[in-house]
């Protein structure tokens, strides 16, 4: 027998492409267009090389303690981990271990059914309605476990509290994990309810809001039950995941508000504006309420929009998923490479005579 039929064979995530060109604007994974807050830049003067020696706290208290300061939280309801796929990787280990399936949305965050098929969990993809948004009806059914992204990606559309709230009320016995990687451009965090239902983790991540993608961190919030068991598996793991300039840099990051506050505000400003230009150009779309938006032109094949701005240096993101083939997924930069991408989009409309 050949050692390979004791591998574990999987179809792996595949992210955006990371082009590295000179003069490109990079449209396609949903980074922050602006740098981090000042602090951050000042801590990275004030970084112990000599401390790289040493290993970080395996319990990174010292973040934990800000993000539960931050959030109004107890530092026992906070769990941080490398980027929001590692802490949901590690409650997909943690919290889906029946033999039901878990439950998530069609077309959603793909990676969720690359994690159940590596971690052998059952699972059922649900489709959207016809707006592309969840129906709660769809989750009262037996399963082992719910996850979904709010607002969704790639769609951008962000679903109610009401609508959050309906399907953790309505799963008891089960582990709801809200994901909400794109929650500060606009939408309400189920936050507000993880006192109230003790089966209701939500997850975030720095990558997107606090322009930190590059230093790999995430955080889930829960009741201290679901927390220890997060650290449970985390440490049966690797305890030490998060690295000394990880915990000192994502410390400045939250602290400075205003700066937060700011940035989220200038990227909803200009995908609003985006959005309008999109509109009278006869582009549809969901209504975004992420840093992204997911649209499509109904005389132009997404494909071929997609490569048509490739060959500007203009990077967005299209999916080979036959329901949304025809979309494509815009990032929101700033004001000048979106001016320089919707005069690409314009340019090429007159070239096809749209």
């Amino acid at each position: 027998m050949s050692w390979e039929s004791n591998v574990r064979r999987v179809v792996p995530y595949v992210p955006g492409e990371q082009p590295n060109k000179p003069n490109m604007i990079k449209l396609n994974t949903n980074e922050c267009p602006y740098p981090p807050a000042k602090g951050v830049q000042e801590a990275m003067k004030d970084l112990h090389f000599a401390d790289f020696r040493l290993y970080p706290d395996p319990e990174a208290k010292s973040l934990v303690h800000v993000l539960a300061e931050y959030y109004g939280l107890s530092d026992e309801q906070v769990f941080v981990g490398v980027g929001s796929d590692d802490v949901l990787a590690i409650a997909f280990q943690t919290f889906f271990n029946s033999e039901k399936p878990i439950l998530f949305p069609q077309i959603t965050y793909s990676f969720y059914d690359v994690w159940a098929d590596l971690y052998k969990i059952p699972y059922e993809a649900l489709p959207l309605a016809a707006d592309f948004h969840i129906d709660p009806k769809d989750y009262m059914r037996e399963n082992g476990g719910i996850i979904f992204p709010n607002p969704n990606a790639p769609t951008g559309l962000l679903e109610s509290l009401d609508t959050v709230e309906e399907i953790v009320k309505g799963n008891p016995d089960v582990v709801v994990i809200v994901d909400e990687a794109y929650i500060d451009f606009g939408g309400k965090s189920a936050l507000a309810l993880i006192d109230k239902y003790e089966n209701l983790l939500v997850v975030q991540t720095f990558s997107k809001s606090r322009a930190m993608a590059g230093m790999r961190i995430g955080f889930a919030m829960g009741n201290p039950k679901l927390i220890q068991y997060l650290n449970d598996v985390k440490f049966s793991t690797n305890s030490y995941t998060m690295n000394r300039p990880s915990l000192v840099l994502g410390i400045e990051a939250v602290k400075d508000d205003v700066y937060f506050k700011e940035t989220t505000a200038k990227i909803i400003a200009t995908r609003q504006r985006v959005k309008s230009v999109l509109h009278s150009l006869g582009f549809e779309f969901p209504d975004s309420m992420s840093n992204f938006v997911f649209a499509r032109h109904p005389q132009i094949p997404g494909a071929e929009l997609y490569e048509a701005l490739r060959e500007k240096n203009i990077y967005i993101r299209h999916f080979n998923n036959p329901l949304i083939t025809e979309y494509n997924r815009i990032t929101i930069g700033t004001d000048e490479e979106m001016d320089a991408f919707l005069a690409c989009v314009k340019e090429y409309m007159k070239e096809k005579g749209v």
